[in-house]
């Protein structure tokens, strides 16, 4: 199956002062969340999740809870290296 690049924002109004804090996303789905950084300087958390298509992934963000401001498509300009001798 394909596992499609999606990039998960969420805007945040706590002036760079605090880490938001992102839930689990639920066990035993076919999502992923990939990586997830956050830009205090613009006040925005952004998660990139993989999956199987944009429905599934926004249904699983938001059973976890999730606060998505904007929801699109992302491609990766450089994947992540994973670490050597892991089977993902």
């Amino acid at each position: 199956m394909t596992r499609l690049l999606f990039a998960l924002e969420r805007y945040d109004t706590s002036s760079g002062l605090a880490s938001p804090v992102l839930t689990d996303l639920p066990v035993g789905v076919d999502v992923r969340l990939v990586a997830a950084v956050h830009l205090p300087a613009d006040d925005v958390l952004l998660a990139l999740v993989e999956g199987p298509d944009a429905d599934t992934v926004a249904g699983v963000a938001a059973a976890a809870g999730w606060r998505v401001d904007r929801f699109c498509p992302a491609v990766w300009a450089k994947a992540p290296t994973l670490p050597e001798g892991s089977d993902e």
